[in-house]
């Protein structure tokens, strides 16, 4: 079951859900908007003679960042990984990310695979922008990207993310991109 924004305004202030800089106008009747952050990890496809997953061949990646009131031009047919302003965590909750329809009507795609977060995971969460219209999408840090949806659990999960958030936290300089 989802929650609706009565229900997710009570997790926010019994503390069941953190949503950074919190704010009642970004609660939708059953989801919470999130704002796009100002850092994006983009391909190196000069770098890149091709992907092979199997074999661990991946692409080279090259951090931008845009400062606040700046923008970030997404052209057509490009993929790339951009991360929420926002932070959010919930031990109780399965938290789903989904696109906004204003954005997927201009050919905006905000995830194309890694939209569930787990109980305990806390993050900013990585998003997979890709632009699948034929004129480029401007982007701009602070921008609302993407939903959350905040659904019940059938009974507490065995299993958290919390330890390992911890250790990533702890380690994160190990998951830099390379320069």
């Amino acid at each position: 079951m989802f929650l609706s924004d009565t229900d997710i305004l009570k997790a926010v202030e019994s503390g069941e859900i953190t949503l950074s800089d919190f704010s009642k106008s970004r609660l939708q009747p059953a989801s919470y908007d999130i704002l796009l952050g100002n850092r994006f990890l983009t391909f190196e496809a000069h770098k890149t003679s091709c992907i092979d997953p199997a074999k661990k061949i991946l692409p080279e990646y090259r951090e931008i960042i845009i400062e606040d009131g700046g923008e970030f031009v997404l052209h057509p047919g490009v993929s790339l990984l951009g991360i929420s302003k926002d932070y959010f965590w919930s031990k109780k909750y399965l938290i789903q990310l989904s696109g906004k329809s204003s954005l997927a009507r201009i050919g905006l795609i905000v995830h194309n695979t890694a939209g569930l977060i787990n109980p305990g995971h806390y993050l900013n969460i990585a998003f997979e922008l890709c632009n699948l219209n034929s004129v480029p999408i401007i982007l701009r840090p602070g921008m609302e990207i993407a939903q959350l949806l905040f659904a019940e659990m059938s009974s507490p999960p065995r299993q958290s993310y919390e330890e390992k958030w911890r250790y990533a936290e702890e380690n994160w300089t190990s998951y830099k991109p390379k320069n």
